[in-house]
This record gives C-alpha cells, structure tokens and sequence, in this order.
C-alpha cells in the first residue's frame, strides 16, 4: 500500500445489520406509490359504477363484475407473485406488473363496452397481485436495521392506510371535475414515476436456490382463493344462497388439495415450513383477525351511518375520515414506540383498547347515535391500528430472505381473506339479527314487505311509498333491528379482540423490542445468523 492509498473499507461485522442510505429512503418514497394506488383501487370503482353504467349501459351483474374482479384476482394471486418474484426478481416482478398496471389503466379508462372494462380490471387485479407481495420483500432486502425496518413499515402502512382512506375521497373529486375514466388514469403518472425511478433507487433480489414455478399448485392456489373470496362476498351482499355456498366448499376443497400437494414436493410453491416460526404464525393469525373485525365492522357502521343516521353516502365519508386519520396517526407511531417497548405488549395493549372501543359499539342507540358510534369506532381504530405496519414487519422479520416474496404474499393474502371473511361472516351475523327482530307492520304492500324483511336497504327503500303512520312505523323497526345487529357484532369483536391478546402475548412474548431486535434472518432467542445474503 502506498502512502497516497486510502485503507479499504471493512465490509459490516456479520452482527452488525447495514444501516439504510438516502438512497434506501428514497426508494421507499418511490414504493409507497404503487401500495397507495393499489389500495386506492380496491373501492374508488364504487362510487364511478352509476356514471360507467349510464355510459356503457353495464346491467347489475356487470357492474358486481366491474367492482368485485380488481379485488378477487388479486387475492387469488399473491402467492404466486411472491413466489415468482423470489424466482426471477422482486424488483423484476414489480416494474413487469406496474408497466401492466399503466397498460390496463388506460385501456379501463377508454373502454367501450362493458366486457372490454372488465377484461381490463382483471388485468388490474393480476398487475395489482405483483405489487405488494414485491414492495415488502424489496424493503425487507433494504432495511436490514430492525430499527429502521420498522421506522420503513410505518411509513409503508401509512401509505397503505392512507389509500383505504383517500380512495372514495380522490374518487369522489374526479367524478365531480371529470368523466368516470379519470379515476383510471390517475395511476399512469404514478406508475410512470415508478418505472423511471426504481431501477435507480430499488436493488433487485432473487433466490438463487429457487426453480421454476410448479403450474399444477398455482392452478391449486388460485383455484382455492379465487372461488372461497367469491363465495363469502356473494353471501355478504345477497345471503344464504346455493352457488356462494358450494363456490366457498369448492375453494376450501382445492385448498386442502393445495396444502397436501406442498407438502410432498422438495420446492414447493409455498414452503408450509414457514408456519413452523412461532412469531411468523402467531403475526398471520393477528393480521387475519384484525381484517376480520375491521372489515365486517367498517361495513356495519357505513351502512349505520346511511341507513339509521340518515347520512348521505358523501357526509358518511366525511365522517369516517376522522376515525381513520387517528389511525394513521397511531399506526404511524407504533413502530417507532416498539423500539423501546416488545411488539407483544403493544398488540396486546391495543387488543384491549379495541376491546374497550367495542364495549362503546354496544351502547349505540337507534336514533342520534352519531357520536357513539364515531367515537366507539376511533377507539377501535386506535387499539387497532398497530396491527397494520407491525405485522408485516414480524412477518419479514421471522422469514428467510430467500423467502421474502412469499412472506409477504402470505402477510397480504392474510389481510384479503381476513376481511372476506369478516365482511361475509359479521355481514350475516347482522343480517340474522336483523330478520329475527324487525316488525313490519300490518297494511304494508307483500313486495315492500318482503323486501323490509330482508334488509334495512329494502325497508328504508319502501318506506316513501307508505302512509306516513305505516312507514314511519316500519323505518323505526328496522332501524332498532339494524342496530341490535351493531350490538351483537360488537360483543362478538370483543371477544375476538381479547383473543388477539391472548396470541400476541403467546405467539410474539418472545421477541425483544427492535432495538434489541437482531437483523432479519436471525433469531431473536441467539442473535445468530441462520442465512446467508445473497
């Protein structure tokens, strides 16, 4: 060495996790944008399907298509993007699905028919599959600090909330300014900015182990989500019926058949060894079940605010903007509070607030009940809201980094099933208690009749065509009957909820607090490296 010679630099010490650079920081701005889109689409296709159906003359089932195809393919599909991404690339997997993403926006926006929107919303649902399943394993590849691992997820949640949020608000400017396609397009520039940026910002990771896909268990895994998701939305929205019912039997029959066929390849599509980490089944079955309760519990209290209160579907968003914000907020802070404090503590902490926000949702009364319910609600959000940006980050952290992509395909499809089911099975929940309470009164019309006994959709919608005694008669009825159905939600949410303490505490009262937390890939227990990086 000459004396003009720098001395190299020494690589990391193997326990010393390498801390992020700006140049990480901005990659995780650039991924926060196709997340924040993805949510965003989920529901802001709701409120375009009046304007699209006047345009495109889409019958009712075309427009259940138009909506419900975005949302079914992406939960069919995000184990086998996550695994296809630990095959050929992550960052591979997801500038190949947000050029397709761009490509199927724009044909959405300009179609012309019924069935050509559709085709280009499954094409959206399957470029959607690739998104998140690709942005968690790229960040776990980031991020190797636990500490600035979690500061990433808070930001990546935020972002994720944030779209939930934004989505029927954005929605509802464009419609206001603009023809139903605007609501389309707005993701060509963001999709346009990621492919610009992310080859420059975002390392590409793989498995340099992995071999090709095995077709037969995608065709296993999409046959066993796609049909189960379809048949508890459709008993959701229309009750007990035959076709739901055998989809969702079907689906539960081609999972079973998935699972044992995993279990005799030596690669398979999903590697079931994962579910043998503690801390990794424990976050699963938390960010199943706080889905759950969330998604039957956001359904209620939407349709609460129209029916019983009285709301316009505009005012109801207004008002749920508050709660949601609070869980931003505190979603955003969780990460940062578990550098000092054990994630089990805090799941279990706001298990109990959630809890408590329940206990609130009990007391709601059938008239003027805005503020109970709001107030319930935010409580719920706050106990909840931990869950959103902490379990994916335990999910990344207990998995392999060759296993990135299906770790977080898991994390995702968690959440999509956990709010299927939680839509499908409190919906019904509310439903049975409504029938068995509400009284329609004598004089009433068979057809209106039958219809306010069916839902308090169909008594509200009969109720301007009674004589003012009759309906104001029936429209009280069914609201008390409605909001017994709140009740009975809510008592089952608390247990559920106290249930989620109960498996944070089991699962996850293992684990330090980040900033004793060793880097991804270690176990919390030694602090030894089990994997190697590639």
């Amino acid at each position: 060495m000459t004396g003009s010679e720098a001395p190299a630099a020494a690589p990391p010490a193997p326990d010393r996790p390498r801390r992020a650079t700006v140049r990480e920081w901005l990659g995780l701005a650039v991924l926060c944008l196709p997340t924040t889109l993805a949510a965003v689409d989920v529901n802001i296709t709701f409120l375009a399907l009046p304007h699209l159906s006047a345009d495109l003359g889409a019958s009712g089932t075309e427009q259940l298509w138009i909506s419900d195809l975005y949302g079914f393919l992406i939960a069919g599909l995000l184990i086998t993007a996550g695994n296809l991404g630990d095959r050929i690339g992550r960052r591979t997997v997801l500038l190949g699905g947000a050029a397709l993403f761009l490509v199927a926006s724009i044909a959405a926006a300009y179609a012309v028919s019924p069935g050509m929107l559709m085709g280009a919303r499954a094409v959206l649902g399957i470029a959607g599959a690739t998104l998140i399943p690709s942005v968690l394993a790229l960040l776990r590849e980031m991020f190797e600090d636990p500490k600035q691992m979690g500061a990433a997820m808070g930001v990546w949640g935020t972002s994720l909330m944030a779209g939930m949020v934004l989505g029927p608000v954005l929605g509802g400017l464009l419609l206001r300014s603009f023809w139903w396609g605007s609501i389309f397009l707005m993701a060509v520039p963001v999709m346009a900015l990621l492919l610009l940026t992310a080859p420059f910002l975002v390392p590409d990771s793989r498995d340099p182990a992995a071999r090709r896909l095995d077709l037969p268990s995608v065709v296993l895994s999409v046959a066993a989500v796609l049909p189960f998701v379809y048949g508890l939305k459709t008993l959701a929205r229309d009750g007990w019926e035959t076709a739901p019912v055998v989809a969702s039997a079907a689906g539960l029959l081609f999972g079973v058949m998935f699972v044992l066929r995993q279990r005799r390849l030596t690669n398979p599509l999903l590697d079931l060894g994962l579910f043998g980490t503690r801390a990794l089944s424990a976050t699963l079955v938390l960010a199943l079940l706080i889905a759950f309760v969330m998604g039957g519990v956001g359904l209620m209290g939407t349709l609460y605010l129209q029916l019983v209160a009285g709301l316009s579907p505009f005012e109801t968003g207004l008002w749920l903007l508050l709660p949601s914000v609070v869980m931003i907020v505190v979603g955003n802070a969780a990460p940062a509070l578990a550098r000092r404090v054990r994630p089990a503590h805090i799941l279990m902490t706001g298990s109990i607030i959630a809890a408590a926000g329940m206990v609130v949702l009990t007391r709601v009364p059938d008239t003027s009940g805005l503020a109970v319910l709001l107030t319930g609600i935010t409580v719920v959000y706050v106990g909840g809201a931990s869950v959103g940006p902490m379990a994916p980050f335990l999910v990344m952290s207990a998995a392999p980094a060759r296993k990135a992509g299906a770790a977080g395909s898991l994390a995702s499809t968690a959440g999509e099933l956990g709010v299927a089911l939680g839509v499908a099975i409190l919906g019904i929940i509310g439903t049975v208690a409504y029938r068995s309470r509400v009284e329609v009164p004598d004089g009433v019309p068979q057809e209106a009749a039958a219809a306010a006994r069916d839902s308090i959709a169909g008594a509200v919608a009969a109720v301007p065509a009674l004589p003012a005694d009759s309906g104001t008669a029936l429209l009280a009825s069914a609201r008390a009957a409605f909001t017994d159905g709140v009740h009975i939600i809510a008592i089952v949410s608390v247990v559920i909820f106290l249930a989620l303490a109960v498996v944070a505490r089991i699962g996850l009262g293992h684990l330090p607090s980040l900033g004793d937390m060793p880097r991804p890939g270690m176990p919390a227990e030694s602090g030894q490296r089990v994997e190697e990086r590639r």
